[in-house]
This record gives structure tokens, C-alpha cells and sequence, in this order.
């Protein structure tokens, strides 16, 4: 897995269209922050601001962007945290993963909408069941 790296981020109104690598550009009156995908493929990230979309907390020093910013529609499919100016890796997730977090967005966007409020438990998977023995259960013949 990469290393955490320290980012600098800036205020703005309008993002730049000439954007530089290492930077979160966050516009208030916009509600988005922008920045360009920091696997280095130089993929452009907008990250729209809302209660059903991603959350950015300014603490004074730093900005932290949650949930994760996972870029599965892009060649990379980079994934990774945004924590007080820190990118923080995240491990890849599964097309079922992908697909059942679009899902639950969607979910979370009508029913913010329409004032519904109904959060989406994750799918149920289940659980292999272990072939193999304890020694006690081997020892006395149970299964």
C-alpha cells in the first residue's frame, strides 16, 4: 500500500482550470471541492459538497473530506482518505462493494429529497462454512 502524503489545500470561488498536483481546491460559495486524482494520473476529482454527498471539516490548519474519495469510474480506481491535508490510502473494493455504495447513495440522495430518511444496511454475504476440524472435535469423532 502507497504511503500517507501531506496535501496543501486552498480556498477559493472558481476552481482554476490550470490545477496543481498536491492541492485540494475547496469553493465555498460552490459547495465542491476539486482537485486532481492523487495516484498522479492527473484525472480531475470533484467532490461536491452536501449532507448526502462528501463532508469537508476545516479545523483551522486542515482540511479532512469525508467519506473516501474512490475514483472507480476512472483508469486508476484510486481510493484514498482526505485527513487534515493528509492522503491516507485506502485498499480497493469489490464491483459488489462499488455497486451497493452507488446504491446506497443514491438511496441517501431521494430520501434526503424527499424527506425521507431510510439508510441502507449493507448486503448480507455469506460465510463459508470452515471445512476443517479442531483438534477436539478430530480427537472425539464429532463433526
Amino acid at each position: 500500500m502507497k504511503r500517507p502524503f501531506k496535501i496543501r489545500h486552498e480556498f477559493v470561488e472558481f476552481i482554476p482550470k490550470a490545477r496543481e498536483a498536491g492541492v485540494i481546491y475547496v469553493s465555498i460559495p460552490y459547495a465542491t471541492a476539486v482537485h486532481d486524482c492523487f495516484c498522479g494520473c492527473g484525472t480531475k476529482v470533484v467532490t461536491p459538497i452536501s449532507p448526502v454527498g462528501w463532508q469537508l471539516t476545516f479545523d483551522g490548519e486542515s482540511v479532512s473530506l469525508s467519506p473516501s474519495v474512490g475514483n472507480w469510474s476512472f483508469v486508476c480506481r484510486s481510493h484514498y482518505f482526505i485527513r487534515k491535508d493528509t492522503v491516507v490510502w485506502a485498499e480497493g473494493m469489490s464491483e459488489d462493494a462499488i455497486a451497493w455504495g452507488r446504491v446506497r447513495d443514491k438511496a441517501a440522495r431521494e430520501g434526503h429529497f424527499d424527506g425521507r430518511v431510510k439508510p441502507l444496511a449493507p448486503p448480507k454475504t455469506e460465510v463459508a462454512k470452515s471445512t476443517s476440524r479442531s483438534f477436539w472435535s478430530w480427537l472425539t469423532g464429532a463433526r
